[in-house]
């Protein structure tokens, strides 16, 4: 499922998602969450290995992803598949860090903080985009 043009472009300012995924018991889990938008059907997301998303993703890989601002929202639900390799995982939280908080906090945040966790790649493949708020909608 493409992203339109308008949506890409309001992902690609710099707000908070919520992801959701599912809990053993079925039950809905949330986490605000950093992303990046990859092109029109990508998103990419990154954590630290051992949480509960990351362990709910390894057993079922649907989600969805929600950023809203105001009256505008962009709801999108797909799958994700995981990276575990932490070189990669260093990178992709890198830049995310960078996007979120600039090059100078990134290299900080690296050093003092991130660089000793095991960091893992989250790519959503979007399957489906409810949104609100677009010209197009």
């Amino acid at each position: 499922m493409k992203l339109t043009e308008k949506q890409l472009e309001f992902l690609e300012e710099t707000r908070f998602g919520v992801l959701a995924t599912i809990n053993a018991d079925g039950s809905p889990q949330q986490t605000v969450m950093w992303y990046m938008p990859v092109d029109g059907d990508t998103m990419l997301m990154n954590t630290r290995k051992g949480r509960v998303k990351d362990k709910n993703l390894e057993r079922d890989g649907r989600v969805s992803l929600c950023i809203e601002d105001g009256q505008r929202y962009v709801s999108m639900r797909g799958t994700i598949s995981i990276d575990d390799d932490r070189q990669r995982g260093q990178e992709t939280m890198r830049a995310m860090t960078t996007r979120y908080e600039g090059a100078e906090t990134a290299e900080r945040q690296m050093t003092e903080m991130y660089s000793s966790q095991h960091r893992i790649t989250l790519t959503m493949t979007i399957d489906h985009v409810d949104a609100h708020g677009f010209e197009e909608n």
